[in-house]
């Protein structure tokens, strides 16, 4: 049986005009004969992992066919590399190869001649993906969007080549904006506005009805809603064949450096001070909504002891035979760095403490804004810069010891002990400047938005529209979270860090 392989791909369609109709029709000629069976493959020739070429390499080894025919070595693959492989494969198993433009011979010569063409075929194919790139790049520097990226909220201006705001999904985005960062009855956390739009039946970018948690994250997370869009921005080499590859093939999108984007405007839906503060809450989420316990806690994910710098968790314990709940830094996990100074405290007692001081600035908004704006001693980006800055000099000085004790051999410590300790070490300290470095940005972007005054309006207009004895539970926590970032617990006072 004769196989007939053709594959084009759109690229090389639009640059040749030689389609696959055409392929097949100059193969069938070259066969001389009706009885064919046809191989056909629509991609890249980049890829080996081709569904049709998959087929017929199966049927060569089954001894379907013995003889296949393709308008050129090109078509099997535009990697030399592959060619070879594919061709060596044929030829063990007595197959006749037959190309259409030029002859295969099994020679010294015929060979050469064979690698050659296939050489020119993979830097052909090269210089196409660096002409397509560098076009794409040079038309990104124009301002001109080269696809439509699939943003919910906005839409794709082919003509104009621009991003525009799809008025109806720009609505749900301001909505999802809005239930993330203001105290609310309806939902709570991303997976409640995950719930809530699935429930309302509001369909996804692309028609899905169920709508998911990550999904919900990344549209909080995408800075196109502020005015800032980037090409460029990922590496997608190689993933068009991803389809074809199993599990552990696959290749995975890069993101290139920063300085190779191409950053473009386009219409911003989301304010850029509402986009701020929820990406603070989105890096604090994890640790304030993590691990629902049986009992409720009010302040649970906002505390933190003031002396040792641990969290503060709610926890259940006896006292006298009594049981109690109570506020601990204690950490009794086998990893845990830093196990606490023991702090605890009474959560009926400083529940009410910070509600109480809440529940004042509610009452007074514009005057505690004021306050908190013009009070600079200890903000929170400048305690936490403090306490950051602690933790790097110990971090720093816990190596210089190991050094110094290596060097000395006082210890009996072995060499790669001692290098995955300083490996450790480094690391910590890598994280702790990049959190200082972020912190510095966001102290800087707070002190020009006078984001404070705004989030107190926005809490007090809430909590002033109930009355005192309608506030549940969960209002109170949503108020005191709206308003409170974190609660530094020392011996004998607190101190509450807004945002």
């Amino acid at each position: 049986m004769v196989g007939i392989y053709a594959r084009v791909s759109t690229e090389e369609q639009a640059k040749s005009g030689f389609s696959l109709d055409d392929q097949i029709r100059e193969c069938r000629k070259k066969a001389g004969t009706l009885d064919v069976v046809e191989y056909v493959d629509d991609m890249s020739g980049e890829f080996l992992d081709r569904p049709a070429l998959t087929k017929l390499r199966q049927d060569v080894k089954d001894g379907v066919i013995t003889k296949i025919i393709c308008l050129d070595p090109d078509r099997l693959s535009r990697k030399l590399m592959n060619q070879l492989l594919i061709t060596d494969e044929f030829d063990k198993r007595g197959i006749e190869l037959v190309f259409v433009n030029g002859e295969y011979a099994k020679t010294p010569e015929g060979q050469l001649f064979y690698s050659m063409r296939g050489a020119i075929a993979e830097f052909e194919k090269a210089k196409i993906n660096e002409r397509m790139s560098r076009g794409r790049r040079e038309k990104a520097r124009q301002g001109r969007v080269l696809r439509d990226f699939q943003i919910y909220g906005y839409s794709y201006d082919p003509e104009k080549e621009q991003m525009i705001v799809n008025e109806g999904e720009a609505a749900v985005v301001r909505l999802i904006f809005d239930l993330f960062t203001q105290p609310n009855e309806l939902v709570q956390g991303m997976n409640g506005i995950a719930k809530y739009l699935t429930e309302k039946g509001i369909p996804t970018k692309r028609g899905a009805r169920v709508w998911h948690r990550q999904v919900v994250r990344q549209l909080l997370m995408n800075e196109a809603y502020i005015g800032r869009f980037y090409q460029n921005r990922w590496n997608t080499e190689g993933m068009l064949g991803n389809k074809f590859r199993n599990s552990e093939e696959k290749v995975r999108m890069r993101q290139r450096p920063q300085e190779e984007w191409i950053q473009l405007s386009c219409p911003a839906i989301i304010d850029e001070v509402k986009f701020e503060h929820a990406q603070k809450l989105l890096k604090e989420s994890r640790r304030r909504w993590a691990g629902r316990s049986l009992n409720q806690y009010l302040l649970s994910g906002l505390l933190r002891c003031g002396d040792c710098g641990n969290t503060m968790t709610g926890r259940k314990s006896k006292n006298w035979g009594e049981h109690v709940f109570e506020y601990t830094d204690v950490k009794n996990t086998a990893g845990a760095q830093n196990h606490g100074c023991g702090r605890k405290i009474k959560c009926e007692e400083l529940d009410e403490e910070v509600w109480e001081t809440v529940r004042s600035w509610l009452d007074n908004p514009d005057e505690i804004a004021a306050a908190v704006e013009e009070r600079s001693e200890a903000p929170y980006e400048l305690a936490e810069v403090e306490r950051l800055q602690k933790e790097l000099e110990k971090t720093r000085n816990g190596r210089k010891r190991l050094l110094k004790l290596f060097s000395s051999g006082e210890e009996d410590l072995g060499e790669e002990e001692i290098r995955q300790e300083l490996r450790d070490l480094k690391a910590r300290e890598e994280r702790l400047l990049q959190q200082l470095t972020e912190l510095e940005e966001q102290a800087q972007r707070m002190k020009e938005s006078g984001y404070n005054r705004d989030l107190l309006q926005e809490a007090a207009k809430y909590y002033l529209s109930k009355k005192p004895d309608e506030l549940t539970f969960e209002d109170k926590r949503e108020l005191i979270r709206h308003v409170v970032r974190e609660i530094r617990v020392y011996e004998n006072n607190i101190e509450l860090y807004t945002f």
